[in-house]
């Protein structure tokens, strides 16, 4: 191999932005999702459901169903919807799947590449327009039928508290108070957080609550799937604290939902 040809392309040695998605678009257009082709709606396309968030003294915790459907299909048991997207901020997604799961794996990209170009993170309102940009570069897709509905979370130290911002297909970005859901089990969740959320929750009093969301959320939304102790497939649940972003693990939720399931049991009885 020539030494010309063992060197990298003179485009990765030159300053430009810090962001890695405009990067792409200058020199690669087509590897961007929003590159894809087709014409017409899409049918038969995996579809994620439901996510929610809730604040708590502290920070922020999101919660995420595993179930997939297609049409009336059930796609996926177990499929993830809920991701850190860095240290302090963590992203659910809802609509078309596949797409969306790569929009997760670009977004988590380009903070990163943010980080190394800059020497710090961005901030959190930067992260959430960011990803509106991102969200607005599909338009094309999402009038197709293959729309991506983001939830995005986090810690934010310029305000000293965790924030929720939603999203719609063309980009828009609203920031909610307290809690919030998307996706197809979403009003059923928020009657849920209305119910049960208040202010000075600590971290685990919010993962109880979100889990509860997501169980009445299946309960009502076929497209949502409850926790499921036959296969011992449980919700995917994220807190962010001062400390970082940190995975519920599988026994905790476990006992979160024999919790939930007992007293319910018990309210009928």
């Amino acid at each position: 191999m020539t030494q010309d040809h063992a060197r990298l392309p003179a485009a990765f040695g030159r300053p430009g932005s810090s962001s890695f998605v405009d990067f792409v678009a200058e020199h690669a257009p087509h590897l961007l999702p929003s590159a894809a082709g087709g014409e017409g709606v899409v049918g038969g396309v995996p579809h994620g459901t439901t996510i929610v968030a809730a604040t708590f003294d502290g920070g922020v915790v999101m919660a995420g169903d595993r179930r997939a459907t297609a049409g009336t299909h059930i796609a996926s048991r177990d499929i993830e919807k809920v991701f850190p997207a860095d240290e302090h901020a963590v992203v659910g997604i809802a609509g078309s799947a596949g797409l969306a799961l790569e929009l997760v794996r670009l977004f988590q990209l380009e903070l990163e590449h943010y980080e190394k170009i800059e020497g710090r993170q961005l901030s959190f309102d930067g992260k959430a327009n960011r990803l509106a940009t991102m969200l607005r570069s599909q338009l094309g897709l999402a009038l197709r039928g293959l729309a991506v509905v983001p939830l995005l979370a986090g810690l934010d130290p310029e305000v000293g508290r965790g924030r929720i911002v939603s999203y719609d297909v063309t980009g828009g970005r609203y920031e909610e108070r307290d809690h919030h859901a998307v996706g197809s089990g979403a009003a059923y969740a928020r009657g849920s957080l209305k119910k049960r959320w208040r202010r000075g929750l600590d971290g685990d009093a919010a993962v109880r609550v979100v889990v509860e969301a997501l169980v009445d959320a299946a309960d009502d939304d076929s497209a949502t799937g409850g926790p499921d102790a036959l296969r011992d497939i449980w919700p995917v649940v994220v807190l962010v604290t001062p400390a970082g972003a940190v995975r519920v693990s599988d026994d905790v939720l476990a006992s979160v939902t024999g919790a939930v399931l007992t007293e319910r049991r018990e309210a009928c009885a």
